[in-house]
């Protein structure tokens, strides 16, 4: 485990030392980081204009999840988007042939090999937003409220990292990965909301098939105390089963995984 967080710091130092070799480019998206929530918070404002709550959610909870939202979107473009598109070229040019020889663990080595550090901005602005959001909402924040909280951000991660696992891991059968992403990335959106604004069977698939409910609304929840038990579990749960998939379709991939040289 210790050999696993030394590989990752050293990787993480790589791309600081890469990004500072063009510092203008840094700063050129952290102005595009800006704006972009700027606009966000815009086109919110624009619908509590017409509503007192989205949901049943206030603007300032809802501010809380859009916090949440805009830093795990801050994750995928640092970590995990930079490496889906390369494993397709590892495996068309034969390079993850030498990936595989190497004294680590393959799955760990193209997960995040490749990070990006500037989207460190959305990450730091989306927590930033948080914090803001529970100020004005002037509600106390008990340390039981903040252990969950950071239980269900966890279990949101995971959940985010064994979606784009099994992504990348499409890449062994299908070139246009490219799409999926796509699609990912048009579904991520609908997590900018809480799950209860969407009904019936919509709200189901949003919650247990594209889990969207526990990547932002079960964290915020936890937060601003609307979490519930079962809530709880299912964000668990679906961590869980995302992760164990997803090691489980890596090793199903690399087993009928043919070599360049084969």
């Amino acid at each position: 485990m210790l050999h696993y967080a030394r590989l990752l710091s050293t990787m993480i130092r790589l791309a600081i030392s890469e990004e500072m070799e063009y510092r203008s480019n840094f700063f050129a998206n952290v102005l595009s980081t800006v704006s972009g929530l700027l606009v966000s918070l815009l086109t919110l404002k624009v619908f509590f204009n017409q509503t007192q709550a989205i949901g049943g959610w206030s603007f300032e909870q809802v501010l809380v999840l859009l916090g949440i939202f805009n830093a795990l979107d801050g994750i995928v473009q640092m970590v995990l988007r930079p490496n889906i598109g390369r494993i397709v070229q590892h495996i068309r040019k034969g390079t993850l042939d030498l990936i595989l020889t190497k004294p680590v663990d393959a799955q760990f080595y193209v997960s995040f090999r490749h990070i990006l550090f500037w989207p460190i901005t959305d990450v730091l602005m989306g927590l930033g937003l948080v914090v803001y959001a529970v100020l004005q909402m002037n509600i106390a924040i008990t340390a039981m409220n903040l252990l969950w909280f950071l239980l269900m951000f966890l279990a949101a991660l995971v959940t985010l990292y064994g979606i784009w696992m099994v992504l990348m891991t499409m890449s062994f059968w299908f070139v246009k990965v490219e799409n999926l992403t796509f699609l990912f990335t048009s579904l991520f959106e609908t997590a900018r909301f809480p799950v209860q604004v969407y009904k019936g069977i919509l709200r189901a698939l949003l919650t247990y098939v594209f889990p969207v409910a526990v990547l932002t609304t079960f964290p915020s929840a936890a937060l601003i105390g609307k979490l519930n038990g079962t809530d709880a579990v299912i964000s668990f749960v679906i961590a869980v089963l995302m992760v164990v998939f997803a090691r489980w379709f890596w090793k199903q991939a690399l087993r009928n995984y043919t070599s360049a040289s084969s």
